[in-house]
């Protein structure tokens, strides 16, 4: 048996408000998909969820997702689905375009019922598009849902669903939308190594999404990453998908393939400190770029390049040549967009001043954070909760979680 396993495909990103981002994203899942899926000729495909990016999907988008599934349906590849964040219903609705794509027959969508309190599996029931779990050849694949700051909670429910709806000889996959600990780039709560070893008495394979890099688990729990960079901050991780093959005794080959159609992207920082004229930092900057810039190459997607300029300034922000250095950045490089930031400060200003150039940005937000928290007497001597509160608060609410979870979260860190 042969599968792919693909997740956080966000069909309709759009970076840096550029027209050719969302085609980005369509041409890494058609590369992906004629690569690993067809050529490779998998059983069957799977996907950890976040389809699209937004629940509200445009018609152009649309039509990639449509043109996709369809090349795999006329494979006769089955793909199976769960839904994640970005992609799931509103919360007044029983509709999402995910669940529209489920009734045509393009996709099954697979999540348990909660009944009384309680997760219940039923079996697919391909009349009605509808279920919780599937079998398709030696595969019993389970989903579950997008159970956010709730995840530990979840999966003593889910272990004992699934033990309940076991199949003799049959090779358990469960497909599970969530941060795991230790393996997370949101600073938000994860779920937790020991709760989810607790799923290894009911599974062979926890196919993951969520988090935006690769990375396994016991050769046994496998998250693919993104197939795009959805944010420059990810540009550095791995990402792609994993093509797993399965023995006769249900042990696991796992491949992470990345080679498929991708947009480069670069992030260059330089430190203007001690700089007297702003027509020297150009001068700098410039030279930077040419020592170290990626230079657009034939047949290849363009890369975007980000130029953040940091350190403290000793003249007026406003005499910096930000135009002049984007126009000639973009010359030297045939770039498909130069972004360049201006985190620069005077001196009397300084926040996190003594952070690495190539700091994440989650660690510079929290260092920010932490700056302006420890200069307030209340909160100084508590200003790692307090940041944790402030940064998980704000993850909370861009990943839609309601206002009485994020209460609820900051009420744990901060009495």
């Amino acid at each position: 048996m042969k599968f792919l396993h693909i997740s956080d495909v966000h069909l309709g990103c759009t970076r840096y408000q550029l027209n050719e981002s969302p085609r980005d994203f369509f041409d890494a899942w058609i590369d992906v998909l004629q690569k690993y899926a067809i050529a490779e000729k998998v059983d069957f495909v799977i996907m950890g969820g976040d389809f699209f990016h937004k629940r509200n999907v445009p018609p152009e988008t649309m039509n990639y997702a449509f043109a996709g599934l369809s090349l795999l349906k006329d494979a006769g590849i089955p793909i199976v689905s769960i839904e994640g964040n970005h992609d799931q219903k509103h919360n007044d609705t029983e509709y999402s375009w995910l669940r529209s794509l489920s009734n045509w027959n393009l996709v099954k969508l697979i999540e348990p019922k909660n009944i009384d309190g309680k997760i219940n599996y039923q079996a697919w029931d391909e009349e009605n598009a509808d279920g919780g779990f599937i079998d398709i050849g030696n595969a019993r694949i389970f989903g579950s849902r997008w159970y956010g700051a709730s995840a530990n909670w979840a999966i003593p429910m889910l272990t004992e669903a699934m033990k309940e709806n076991q199949r003799e000889g049959a090779f358990h996959i469960l497909l599970l939308h969530t941060d795991v600990e230790g393996h997370q780039t949101h600073p938000i709560p994860a779920l937790s190594l020991a709760n989810l070893k607790e799923l290894k008495s009911v599974t062979n394979y926890v196919g993951l999404g969520h988090t935006h890099k690769c990375y396994e688990i016991d050769n046994w729990a496998f998250n693919p990453g993104s197939l795009e960079v959805t944010s420059i901050d990810e540009y550095r991780e791995t990402r792609g998908a994993w093509l797993v093959e399965v023995n006769e005794t249900n042990q696991i080959t796992a491949k992470h393939v990345q080679d498929y159609r991708q947009r480069s992207f670069q992030r260059l920082n330089v430190d203007v400190s001690g700089y007297a004229d702003a027509k020297d930092i150009t001068e700098m900057v410039l030279e930077k770029v040419k020592r170290e810039a990626r230079i657009a190459e034939e047949n290849q997607p363009q890369p975007i390049i980000e130029i953040t300029l940091r350190g403290h300034l000793g003249f007026p922000n406003s005499n910096l040549e930000l135009q002049k250095i984007r126009e000639e950045a973009q010359k030297l490089t045939d770039a498909l967009h130069i972004r360049l930031k201006n985190h620069t400060a005077p001196i009397e200003y300084a926040v996190a001043a003594d952070v690495g150039e190539d700091v994440s940005r989650e660690k510079l937000e929290r260092r920010v954070i932490e700056d302006l928290i420890i200069r307030d007497n209340r909160y100084k001597t508590r200003v790692e909760d307090i940041s944790d509160a402030v940064i998980g608060a704000k993850r909370l609410a861009l990943s839609d979680e309601t206002p009485d979870k994020i209460a609820d979260f900051i009420a744990l860190k901060v009495v």
